[in-house]
């Protein structure tokens, strides 16, 4: 596996370096010789923040944490990984099979294979409306999203909220 280091208003140390290649590289059984790993590492106030998002034909394995340091983050990130890696192993194997019992490297059980039903279904029609109308439709609301064809551009689009209170937008095109 490539791995890859980022430093965000951080730096990384050559011991976390060895630390973190290591634990990936027990993650190697799951994937061929084509994966790679990209691990970023911040600094927001008093935490620390480690993102690890692991790519294995055109699939994308994601885990963000933030703690106090990042050596402890490793515990919290690799078990989400290897948790998203089974399920979706299991799920191109077979959908209806359990995955068999297996040793694994940072959790204790197979996670569920299980996917909930679609529980609600909404048809609505879009009017083209722009941006700013978007973000006042969110507020009188109080939604944390908004979909809305975009009357500028004719695609449709997804405006949200960020956590951090700004706002994001997902064009789509076709």
């Amino acid at each position: 596996m490539k791995i890859t280091f980022v430093e965000q208003k951080y730096k990384i140390a050559k011991r976390f370096k060895d630390v973190m290649t290591d634990k990936l590289n027990k993650l190697d059984r799951y994937f061929g010789d084509d994966a790679s790993a990209r691990v970023v590492c911040s600094k927001q106030n008093k935490n620390e923040k480690l993102e690890v998002t692991i790519t294995n034909k055109g699939l994308l394995y994601r885990s963000e944490v933030t703690g106090l340091n990042n050596y402890e983050n490793i515990d919290l990130a690799l078990p989400k990984l290897e948790r998203q890696i089974v399920r979706n192993r299991g799920k191109l194997n077979d959908k209806k099979r359990k995955v068999k019992d297996e040793s694994f490297e940072f959790l204790e059980e197979a996670p569920t294979l299980e996917l909930p039903d679609i529980y609600k279904k909404k048809t609505f029609a879009l009017d083209p409306i722009t941006v700013e109308e978007a973000k006042d439709a969110i507020e009188r609301l109080g939604h944390t999203f908004f979909i809305f064809l975009n009357a500028e551009t004719g695609h449709v689009n997804v405006l949200y909220r960020r956590n951090d209170t700004k706002y994001g937008l997902i064009e789509v095109t076709f």
